[in-house]
């Protein structure tokens, strides 16, 4: 629940985001993402949180980083880490997840509402420290996907859930055909059960 006067943070998880999108077969417009929350009450701070390949020399994130920082989000970034598995794949790990807990935690006493968008388990720490002082907290994730990109102790602990899929609507648009979205996939999504 959401009202007109609550002091409101979004707290996103570049890479859970993109993935819950993604397995619901749609894009994120962040133009439309910062103007719903705006109207659900007075948005203090549009957090967007990612870890970026530093050596390359093109990031496909760079152009969806940089319209972000330029249009009202605060971008918390850090180098990604590159490792191959034992499988010999190329993977890249970057978890920013320790960054949006203390963002969160500091800007609680001016909060009413803290959004939170991912579906991480990791979290549920952070979500009861921020109800003990009185924080309300909704969750954005999918239970849509197969499997769900949530973890069922998250999904329990917040005040409240917002399925992303009844959000497609009003804040997502379709996949880009024929090139490459800015996307976020520095990081697998985890579902801590």
């Amino acid at each position: 629940m959401f009202y007109k006067d609550d002091r409101l943070a979004l707290f996103i998880d570049g890479a859970n985001l993109y993935a819950a999108a993604k397995s619901l077969g749609f894009d994120i417009d962040y133009r439309l993402l910062r103007q719903e929350f705006e109207r659900r009450g007075k948005l203090l701070r549009a957090y967007y949180y990612t870890a970026l390949l530093e050596n390359e020399e093109y990031s496909p994130i760079r152009p969806l980083v940089d319209w972000l920082q330029y249009n009202g989000y605060a971008l918390v970034t850090k180098p990604a880490k590159e490792y191959t598995d034992a499988m010999g794949r190329r993977k890249i790990k970057g978890n920013m997840d320790i960054e949006l807990a203390v963002n969160a935690m500091e800007l609680a006493p001016r909060l009413d509402h803290a959004v939170l968008f991912s579906g991480d388990g990791d979290f549920r720490p952070l979500i009861e420290a921020l109800q003990r002082q009185g924080v309300r907290v909704s969750v954005v994730s999918t239970t849509r996907s197969q499997p769900p990109m949530i973890a069922d102790d998250l999904r329990r602990q917040a005040d409240n859930f917002i399925e992303l899929e009844a959000l497609r609507d009003i804040i997502g648009r379709p996949p880009r055909e024929g090139t490459q979205p800015p996307r976020d996939n520095t990081q697998p999504p985890t579902r801590d059960t």
